[in-house]
Order: C-alpha cells, then sequence, then structure tokens
C-alpha cells in the first residue's frame, strides 16, 4: 500500500504534531538543531547536499568506479585502485612506454587487476550528457588500446556507460570496435 503526504511549508496543511513527527522521521530536526546545514533553504534545494551542478561533477563516474570495483572484489584477485603507470612498471618489471609517450606521461588507473598470466588495467566512467568530452575520451582509449596491443600479458579494459553516449554512439562503436 502506498501513502503520500504532500507537507506544505507555507501554509500548514496537517497538525504540528504531524509536521514534528516527519521532520523528525526525516531527520530535519537533527540538521538544524545541530548546526549540520548552515542554510535550510539551500539545503533543500540541493546547494548544501551537492545537488548543485558542481557538486554532481564526476558522481556518476564515482558511482561506476563504486560498481566496477564491487566486481573485482567478487573475483578474489589482486588488485589495486588508482594506480599510476609507473608504479605498474616498477612492481611488476613491465616497460609500458609503449603506451606514456617513451616514459614522459603519468597515467593513472582506475583498478589494476593482476592475475597469474596477466596485468588488467581498467579506466571506468559514467557520463550523464554529451559533449566533446565523450569524444576526446573514447579517442585516448583508442589509441591507448592500439599501443598497448604489443605488450605482453598486459590488457587494457574500458567500462563506460550513460545517457551521454546516446549522442556519440559512432564514436563509441567505432572505439568498441577497435578495442
Amino acid at each position: 500500500m502506498f501513502c503520500e503526504f504532500n507537507f506544505n511549508f507555507e501554509s500548514m496543511n496537517y497538525s504540528i504534531e504531524q509536521y514534528i513527527y516527519f521532520m523528525e522521521k526525516t531527520g530535519l530536526v537533527d540538521l538544524i538543531e545541530n548546526h549540520i546545514v548552515n542554510n535550510l533553504i539551500d539545503y533543500c534545494l540541493g546547494v548544501e547536499t551537492g545537488l548543485d551542478s558542481n557538486g554532481r561533477k564526476n558522481r556518476g563516474g564515482h558511482q561506476m568506479e563504486n560498481l566496477v570495483e564491487s566486481y573485482i572484489k567478487k573475483t578474489g584477485l589482486e588488485y589495486y585502485k588508482e594506480m599510476y603507470l609507473r608504479d605498474i612498471e616498477s612492481k611488476w618489471n613491465m616497460d609500458l612506454s609503449q603506451i606514456s609517450a617513451g616514459g614522459t606521461s603519468s597515467k593513472r588507473w582506475d583498478f589494476v587487476v593482476k592475475t597469474e598470466n596477466n596485468i588488467y588495467v581498467i579506466e571506468t566512467n559514467f557520463y550523464t550528457s554529451g559533449g566533446s568530452k565523450l569524444n576526446e575520451t573514447a579517442r585516448s582509449y583508442k589509441m591507448i588500446s592500439r599501443e598497448s596491443k604489443d605488450i605482453p600479458n598486459f590488457e587494457f579494459v574500458w567500462v563506460t556507460d550513460g545517457a551521454g553516449w546516446k549522442g556519440a554512439r559512432g564514436n563509441l562503436e567505432e572505439t568498441f570496435n577497435e578495442m
């Protein structure tokens, strides 16, 4: 059974007890009493909770990272989060100069998974909206895929999703086919 309550804070439409009950159960009383928020109106509009455009920046990306990490954990394999290319080279004595512009670039991977035979470097992202960033990302990862093909025991994996790709479908498909 579904019940809906629409509390009007400009013109009360329920009893004061119902408003208090609602505010206690939702945590609003705690937010106000303990000065957790500076401005309740800004909080409700999302400004103080990170729902503004800057606060939302890369929220989907972090959620995608968490999702991918949950699957990696289930494998029980050795893995590292946010590992630099130079650290991979030194840890497993690998030459990754083909993808580091001869050792001049400093790439950080979202995840590095070590299996018995291979090293998997994983990049994750999620795009809620389109734009040039998607095309640049696809182009960059296509290049990394090409450059890493001849590195023994090394695999590049890209996990991406989001409605943003609808407008860049062709570029995504081209990169997918290349990889």
